[in-house]
């Protein structure tokens, strides 16, 4: 059964609430005389506009490798891109760029690509963190990552060929007395190359080839095979520098932690495909088995998927 409220009962719950307002007011303004300068949350005004403390904060801490020192220097930097990010969007409101229908797309782009990311980020977060047997494990599998980590001087070619050609060129490579006799090989035989020179450690190689890199004297030389050509690595000298166990568990126990994200990650968008009804449609139906067995893995952008070289310079205190 329906029931009216009366006009004067009304009006008393508008009293009502219109006291509390006030009183909630008061007590605000009450406060803000005491310490509404320390309290304020206002990093600048930007014409009608704030920028706040937040906003500052936000973007901080998307930055990586920031040290606490750094911090107060960092805000003002973000302070002054956020102002001159404030006056554009004020001129894009002005002319109405919101509109646009390329603004308008790639703001649903990219409303679409947070909002997946966030879910993926959510499941992840099941992920349990690994123990320290299993750290150590790690530890020990890798020596060429950690008890006999290296830091390498490498010269680099990178050649364009043909698959047909790379044979010939391993060959080459493995009968030369020297890398430049190799090189002068390339130069006769008209294939296009560039050289080179770097000096990176143990982790800032490719992790899959990590150990064949390892067991190189200096002078010798890999070749990996590309899509355009090959790569030529030739170890010109190396340096011994170890890590120990406690030195580098930050940095494993992370890599571990990321590879078990990933896993639940890739896990859970096949069991949404699996459980979805799919049909690729037009030019699109063709081969759609592979596109979709081609899409899983990239499902998972917020996962590490090697051990990377900022993380584990950054867990093992090196600069």
């Amino acid at each position: 059964m329906k029931t009216q409220e009366s006009p004067a009962s009304r009006s008393g719950v508008l009293r009502i609430g219109a006291l509390a307002l006030a009183i909630s007011v008061a007590l605000l303004a009450g406060c803000g005389d005491k310490k509404d300068k320390a309290a304020s949350q206002t990093a600048a005004k930007v014409n009608k506009s704030e920028i706040t403390v937040h906003q500052i904060n936000f973007v901080l801490q998307q930055q990586r490798n920031i040290r606490p020192e750094q911090a107060d220097a960092a805000s003002k930097q973000i302070l002054e891109r956020l102002i001159d990010q404030e006056l554009a969007l004020q001129k894009a409101d002005d002319l109405k760029i919101d509109r646009d229908p390329r603004v308008v797309q790639q703001l649903e782009a990219a409303k679409r690509e947070i909002i997946a990311r966030a879910y993926l980020e959510k499941v992840g977060e099941a992920a349990s963190k690994p123990t320290p047997e299993e750290i150590k494990k790690y530890y020990d599998e890798k020596p060429a990552l950690f008890k006999e980590r290296r830091i390498y001087s490498i010269q680099e070619i990178g050649i364009e060929a043909r698959p047909d050609q790379v044979p010939m060129l391993r060959e080459k490579l493995s009968a030369a007395k020297n890398i430049n006799e190799f090189v002068e090989f390339l130069k006769a035989n008209d294939f296009k190359f560039s050289g080179n020179q770097a000096v990176r450690a143990a982790e800032q190689l490719p992790l899959q080839s990590l150990d064949a890199f390892a067991r190189l004297q200096d002078g010798q030389a890999i070749i990996n095979q590309g899509p355009n050509g090959v790569q030529v690595l030739v170890l010109a000298g190396s340096r011994s520098q170890p890590v120990g166990e406690e030195q580098a568990r930050p940095a494993i126990e992370q890599y571990l932690l990321n590879e078990r994200k990933r896993k639940l990650m890739d896990e859970d968008v096949k069991a949404m495909r699996a459980a979805a009804k799919i049909e690729y449609v037009g030019k699109f139906g063709a081969g759609a088995p592979a596109a979709a067995a081609a899409s899983a893995p990239a499902a998972a952008p917020a996962a590490s998927a090697s051990l990377n070289a900022t993380d584990i310079n950054k867990g093992m205190g090196l600069k």
